[in-house]
């Protein structure tokens, strides 16, 4: 049997957390010796990733669609956003009583807690977070407009080398990372409280998770006169088959099944299901948001309207193209996470942890509100006589 990567994430925090209970501190400074290194890679490849999946997303979503995709890439992109203030109101309300009493300064001053490593290695990064994010921009624009495909193709060959760079290195050697991370929180006595209080902020993420599929399917609902809870449930075996891929590619084959099972043209639907899958990222924007919001209260923090509105905005942009990779969306966001809300390393690094922790859960939502906006887009579409509905089915 695969031993796959959630599984590996349980056991690593497990493991972490019994070993840091007796570990001599020769072995806890061994496995934070790892985690500097390891850190200070993931910092260097941060901008890498940035460039590797926008400029490859904005150019494939600027080309060929026209109008369709101007509107498909509209509601994609509301929606995400929604699904981060949505996530951001609940939060902002419920997360300071949560957290109540629990505080971790110490993340600002890692060091007079957490145990630092032997030696680490400077890996100072090619650019920027910020840098990147703007070259990422404007190639990925240009590219949208050149007839020509060589810098499309140069590019989408970039992203398939960083790709493979976080299948095949940064994953795998994830929860050896986040072993060492819990590993050295537990030998600081931090490590209860961490799971305490996000284990009451998971139950509140999985909660924001089905109110906004009601609020999608909501909306279909009304725009197409029918139930949204009909509408819902024969989508739903996307959901369940999401939760066992943890991946929103290899679920697009089902989506697309079920969205046609509730009217939508085919004309439609193949066009944007595919893109959604790529492009639309409500449940791991709820997530992201979260979880960014909790670790920021646990520093002592604040998180308010102006700092999160801007890291939400951006975060819809970011995370275009981001579920080709595993914990793709969390990679994308890393950058966001330092450049605009001040995160150091080990916040960064827990970040990741507890969103691959959830990953098929967001992906799982994300998936699932592809098949509510495929209706939305349906009925605009058609609307604007640019839709085919004469294949939808009976």
């Amino acid at each position: 049997m695969k031993f796959g990567l959630l599984p590996r994430i349980i056991t690593a925090i497990v493991l972490g957390v019994i070993v840091g209970s007796f570990a001599p501190l020769w072995f806890v400074k061994t496995a934070a010796t790892f985690n500097d290194i390891f850190g200070s890679f993931i910092k260097f490849v941060i901008p890498f990733i940035i460039i590797a999946f926008i400029i490859p997303g904005i150019g494939q979503i600027g080309r060929g669609a026209g109008k369709i995709l101007g509107i498909t890439a509209g509601i994609a992109y509301s929606s995400t956003i929604i699904a981060g203030l949505l996530a951001y109101l609940v939060g902002s309300n419920l997360l300071p009583a949560i957290i109540s009493g629990h505080q971790l300064q110490e993340f600002k001053n890692p060091e007079e807690v957490l145990q630092s490593g032997f030696f680490t290695i400077e890996m100072t990064p090619f650019m920027s977070v910020m840098s990147a994010l703007i070259f990422a921009f404007i190639m990925g624009i240009g590219i949208a407009y050149l007839p020509g495909k060589t810098l499309k193709n140069a590019f989408d060959e970039f992203q398939t080398i960083v790709e493979k760079l976080i299948s095949y290195i940064i994953i795998p050697l994830l929860p050896v990372h986040i072993f060492g991370i819990f590993t050295n929180m537990t030998y600081g006595g931090q490590v209860q409280t961490i799971l305490s209080v996000f284990a009451k902020v998971f139950i509140m993420i999985i909660v924001l998770h089905f109110v906004i599929l009601l609020l999608q399917y909501t909306a279909a609902g009304l725009a197409d006169g029918r139930n949204p809870l009909a509408l819902l449930k024969i989508v739903a075996p996307a959901y369940f088959t999401a939760l066992g891929t943890q991946s929103s590619a290899a679920t697009i084959p089902v989506t697309l099944r079920q969205v046609r099972k509730t009217g939508a043209s085919q004309k439609v639907a193949d066009f944007a299901v595919p893109l959604l899958a790529n492009i639309h990222l409500s449940g791991s924007t709820i997530t992201l948001t979260s979880c960014a919001m909790g670790v920021m209260i646990l520093n002592g923090q604040t998180p308010t309207f102006s700092m999160m509105m801007p890291f939400i905005l951006m975060l819809g942009i970011t995370m275009v193209a981001a579920p080709g990779a595993p914990g793709g969306a969390v990679m994308a966001a890393a950058g966001l996470l330092q450049s605009m809300l001040g995160f150091n390393e080990t916040s960064v690094s827990l970040m990741i942890a507890l969103y691959l922790a959830q990953d098929s859960l967001g992906t799982a939502t994300n998936v699932t509100g592809d098949g509510a906006l495929t209706m939305l887009i349906h009925k605009l579409t058609s609307k604007k006589g640019l839709g085919n509905e004469e294949d939808a089915p009976a």
